[in-house]
């Protein structure tokens, strides 16, 4: 077993207190840990996916090392595996019997249950179907290095040698090192992949509610109408028949309507800058395809939500906007965000034709509705809509700030 969790200032000491000759034909084949340590900090930094940096290490270690092939494999999802990532010096038969190999064959399996380095010869340690192949190779001595993170290991690097003597203690340390360094990295890309498919489920969900809301529920209406049209017209009742083709028109004008609206609402994304800036955003993009002057006036000192809560309220500025651009005919409108009392408040106000219109608007505004309640009720907040007394109406969201001075509170 090699020695664990040694300083990084501790690597390599001898190397660096004992000269490099140029003309040292085992300086010249042997890479420096000082070196190796500065390639490392290189890898660790550079931009890209993990396998290939786990290949890259693998280099790194082979000439460490001297090894004649090398493997790093990690585990597969259900644990049961590991998985060939990279390989150097493998034949092509050898690297199609290692494609995944048992978790607990050989010296790999000794190495995960005792989470630690392990070495033992390639005739003994190796899986049989495999061993003679890297013999062939002359190697003799397979090491096996955890990747650990957390009591968890992650994967193993493996290194062929052609001889059987042990590692120098510096390079059994900085192995050691690497090691938990890669299984960081190998569990923050496990995090990463689940926190991407989480978002991607949430947006799923959110954009299967929109069509439910809206353009489902018209299509409903619609094909309700439509029954009633096909009863009319059996019973030659004309007068009712117009009426009920008129629905349908509308219906379907709306249905139309609503999925113009979605696909601009999924194509729309939020400001990076944050809230305020999108919000300024919007409101000019509105000003531009609106016949009616749209501002916005921000009168909260600070704007501080958590990213999901910026998403609810652009959308629902957005949704109300947009109804007012169907429905109201206004003229003006006015877009306030303040702070009064530890609660957000949000208005959208317009001089438009106010609340009272025909049924198919109704039913129009009664799906966005519908729909920008559901994202308040998200906020913990509450969603109204007033008529003024001036003429047009107010929608006004209100909800909790979020009331922290820790940082970390906004990125839970």
């Amino acid at each position: 077993m090699l020695p664990q969790n040694i300083p990084i200032a501790e690597i390599g000491r001898s190397h660096i207190d004992t000269p490099v000759l140029a003309d040292d034909a085992h300086a010249q084949d042997h890479l420096p840990v000082v070196e190796a340590l500065a390639e490392i900090a290189s890898n660790m930094n550079a931009d890209a996916n993990v396998d290939q940096m786990l290949t890259r290490f693998l280099a790194i270690m082979m000439r460490l090392s001297k090894g004649k092939a090398g493997v790093v494999r990690v585990l597969t999802s259900d644990g049961s595996y590991l998985r060939m990532v990279g390989s150097i010096g493998l034949s092509p038969a050898l690297q199609d019997k290692n494609r995944y190999m048992p978790v607990e064959c050989g010296v790999c399996g000794q190495a995960i249950r005792s989470q630690s380095p392990q070495m033992d010869s390639v005739l003994t340690g190796c899986n049989k179907q495999v061993r003679h192949l890297y013999f062939a190779l002359q190697c003799k001595t397979v090491y096996a290095i955890p990747l650990r993170h957390k009591g968890r290991v992650l994967g193993v690097y493996n290194l062929f040698m052609d001889g059987d003597k042990t590692l120098p203690p510096d390079i059994s340390y900085l192995f050691n090192s690497i090691s938990e360094h890669l299984g960081i990295a190998l569990e923050n890309a496990r995090l990463t992949r689940e926190n991407m498919r989480i978002s991607l489920m949430n947006e799923r969900t959110m954009l299967a509610n929109q069509i439910h809301d809206s353009l489902a529920q018209t299509l409903a209406y619609a094909k309700m109408r439509l029954a009633v049209l096909n009863d009319a017209m059996m019973e030659g009742n004309q007068g009712q028949s117009i009426r009920y083709l008129g629905d349908v028109e509308e219906a379907v004008d709306m249905a139309y309507s609503e999925l113009r609206n979605l696909i601009t609402q999924f194509r729309d994304r939020i400001n990076p800058r944050g809230l305020v800036p999108a919000l300024r955003e919007m409101v000019e993009s509105f000003r531009k395809k609106a016949n009616a002057d749209v501002d916005f006036l921000n009168i909260a000192q600070d704007v501080v939500l958590m990213p999901e809560e910026e998403i609810q309220v652009f959308h629902i500025i957005q949704e109300s906007l947009y109804n007012i651009c169907k429905h109201a005919r206004a003229r003006h409108v006015i877009v306030t965000l303040d702070l009064e009392d530890g609660q957000y408040i949000v208005n959208v106000a317009d001089d438009g034709v106010g609340l009272h219109s025909g049924p198919a608007v109704s039913i129009g505004k009664s799906f966005g509705l519908t729909i920008m309640r559901e994202r308040a009720a998200r906020l913990n907040g509450k969603l109204s809509i007033e008529s003024r007394p001036a003429g047009g109406t107010i929608i006004r969201l209100t909800f909790p700030a979020r009331l922290t001075d820790n940082p970390g509170d906004l990125a839970a």
